[in-house]
This record gives structure tokens, C-alpha cells and sequence, in this order.
């Protein structure tokens, strides 16, 4: 979720001590004190330049509140999916999400240190002058701070984390609506949370005494979900050999009867279905997601114009990069696509174009949610 935006990423401090080289799939042991915040964000904004190069493109458009925020929700979303695909027995793979949805529910309960440099509110620590794993972990620290200041359904981090176990299981899929189900886990918990970052354009999520602002806020919460499934769909499409060599498999079973196709490998991992099928296959796969690309794109006017440029760019790169596996399925077949960065950069310059000249929808009653 991503062109070098007009607004220039500050140079964050310099991490201390051990968390300084911390891979997003790993969480530090506490360290002698808490970590301050300031680290906590550039840890994370750190996980983003590295990991997130179609997220980073969007994120750079918003103020930088906005992209601290979203940045401490991507760290930590890519440590739980780092946890999912790494290697390993399945039952410590299981622990280790299960340490991560315990961590989560603490970060409520922990208070942060005091003063401007501080984490998120919280009611209970472990004692006086102790320090509890969340206060000394950069990305649960910026995330702590980030829900202080925006409204962010931290449960749904808990939904991205039950789709991820399903992963470590071997899940597979036997209709459309059940793979809908696991990318409104994985993808659309993010779009949710991201939603809450970016709040509404007219500040729909204050009560203003009608009602609309909840029913605005639903509605943006719904297309969120949509938007979110879409790049989920895009993604099982453009990952699919290489998910494939790793023995999962998304696609539904009862599309994949539809067009007479196993995708099976053979020895050298080359799918051994008729490639006419296959490429029936994607393309059929490939329209549906872009039915919720039609969904999803229409949270854009309700967003205020910077969130909206934001989100215009990370969603109009997936789209681009879904018209090219439709147009030509062969290019999956043989391995990840992905765009080029001028390409990226395009679609990025058009979003910007685009919010500025949108008409917010946001005040809008005629339409049901």
C-alpha cells in the first residue's frame, strides 16, 4: 500500500543499542528503560523505506503526523506477516502471532513515560521502576503513541493476525466468499486501521448531533474493507507462482475446477496446467478484484484531500499492476511483476492532480451507507 511524494521524509534520530538493526519480524528484549518515541518512529519509518516500496509511494503525500502514524501501523503489520511466512515448525510459528496479539492487548494497559515523548494512555504496569516488553519495543512504543493521537481499532490487528495463522495452517479456500473472508482479514483489518489515520474530510468523525458523521464514518469504514480486499486479490495474483513453491494456495477450489486447473508444479516449479487455462483463470480472478477496486475507490471523496492523494496512489499503483497481469497472465505465470518506478511516479503525480480537483462527499446524506 505507494512516487516520490512532494513532501520530503524528515532524517529520523538515530535508533540506540540493540533495536537499531531490528528486523520488522522481531520484537527487542527490554532494554534498561523505555524507548522514547522519537527512536520508535524512525525505527518505523525505517521498516517502510526498506519493506514498503508501493506503501511508501502513498504515504509520503500525507503531513507528517499522518505518515508517523501509518508508518508504526505498517511496522507492525509487517512483523506479523513476517512471522506467518517465516520458516519453522508450525506450532512455534503459532506462539510466536499468539506473543504478538498478547503484546497488542498490553499496549492497552501500559503506561508510556511521561511528558511529550510519551506512548499511549494506559491504566497498569508491571511495578515501579520495571520495564514491560512493550515500553522497550520501537514499534509497539510509536504504535502506542500513534492510537493516542488518532482512533485506531486496534482489534483489527488481531483479525490480521487470526488471517496470518490461517497461513501457518495451510488454509486453502473452496469459494469467492470464503477468500473474501481471509482478505478482509489480512487486508482490509489495514485499510481500516489506515482509515483511522486519515480521518474524514469536514471532520465527518465528529457528532454533530444528526447522525451523519456515524453514518458517513460506516460507510468510509465499508469502502476501507473493499479497497483492502482488492489490493489482497491483486497481490494472491501476482504472488501466485511464488506462493505456489511455498505450498499455499489461494485461489478458490471451486474456480479453479471452474477452468479445469490444479496448478500443479512440475520439477523446475513451472505450473503444469494448459496455459490457456490459466490465463482464463487470472483473468477471471483479475475482473473480480477490479470489482472491488470500484467499491473501494469510492472512499477517496470522503477523505480529506492529503489522505486522499495518499490512498489514490497506493490503490492506483495496485490497479495498474492488476491491468498488466489481466492483459498479460504469462508475466505471473513466470514469476512476480511488478511496475516500474517512472510508472509508479505517474500514478502517483495523477493522484495528487485528481484529490485536488475532487469534490468531497463526505457531507453527503442522499446515499445509503
Amino acid at each position: 500500500m505507494t512516487v516520490p511524494g512532494a513532501i520530503p521524509d524528515p532524517v529520523p534520530e538515530p535508533l540506540a543499542g540493540a533495536a537499531a538493526d531490528l528486523p520488522a519480524g522481531r520484537a527487542p528484549r527490554a532494554g534498561p528503560g523505555p524507548m522514547p518515541v522519537s527512536r520508535a518512529y524512525g525505527h518505523c519509518e525505517r521498516v517502510v523505506r526498506t519493506r514498503a516500496r508501493n506503501f511508501a509511494y502513498g504515504i509520503r503525500l500525507l503531513p507528517p503526523p499522518k505518515r508517523r502514524a501509518l508508518s508504526a501501523v505498517y511496522a507492525l503489520a509487517r512483523r506479523i506477516d513476517d512471522l506467518g511466512d517465516e520458516a519453522g515448525p508450525v506450532a512455534g510459528r503459532l506462539e510466536r502471532l499468539e506473543r504478538e496479539r498478547e503484546l497488542l492487548r498490553a499496549l492497552k494497559t501500559v503506561p508510556g513515560p511521561s511528558g511529550p515523548d510519551s506512548m499511549g494512555p494506559g491504566s497498569s504496569g508491571p511495578g515501579p521502576g520495571a520495564v514491560h516488553p512493550v515500553t522497550a519495543d520501537p514499534v509497539m512504543v510509536a504504535l502506542g503513541d500513534a492510537a493516542a493521537r488518532f482512533p485506531l481499532p486496534l482489534e483489527a490487528f488481531e483479525e490480521l493476525i487470526d488471517g496470518c495463522a490461517a497461513d501457518v495452517a495451510g488454509a486453502r479456500y473452496r469459494c469467492h466468499d470464503d477468500l473474501v473472508g481471509y482478505c478482509r482479514q489480512v487486508a482490509g483489518s489495514i485499510g481500516r486501521l489506515s482509515l483511522g489515520v486519515f480521518g474524514l474530510a469536514g471532520g465527518a468523525y465528529a457528532d454533530d448531533g444528526t447522525g451523519n458523521g456515524e453514518l458517513v464514518l460506516r460507510r468510509a469504514a465499508g469502502r476501507a474493507d473493499a479497497l483492502g480486499v482488492a489490493l489482497q486479490l491483486t497481490n494472491i495474483l501476482r504472488d501466485l507462482r511464488e506462493d505456489r513453491c511455498a505450498e499455499r494456495v489461494y485461489l478458490p477450489a471451486d474456480d479453479l475446477r471452474r477452468f479445469g486447473c490444479t496448478l500443479g508444479l512440475d520439477g523446475r516449479g513451472d505450473f503444469t496446467d494448459p496455459p490457456e487455462r490459466l490465463a482464463g483463470l487470472i483473468r477471471f480472478e483479475a475482473a473480480r478484484a477490479l470489482g472491488w477496486y470500484a467499491e473501494g475507490m469510492r472512499l477517496i471523496p470522503l477523505l480529506d484531500r492529503r489522505s486522499a492523494a495518499c490512498t489514490a496512489a497506493m490503490a492506483g499503483i495496485y490497479r495498474r499492476l492488476l491491468g498488466r497481469i489481466a492483459t498479460d497472465p504469462a508475466q505471473v505465470l513466470a514469476g512476480r511483476l511488478s511496475l516500474a518506478p517512472w510508472v509508479k511516479a505517474m500514478v502517483a503525480a495523477r493522484a495528487i492532480t485528481g484529490a485536488a480537483q475532487a469534490e468531497p462527499e463526505a457531507g453527503s446524506q442522499g446515499e445509503s451507507p
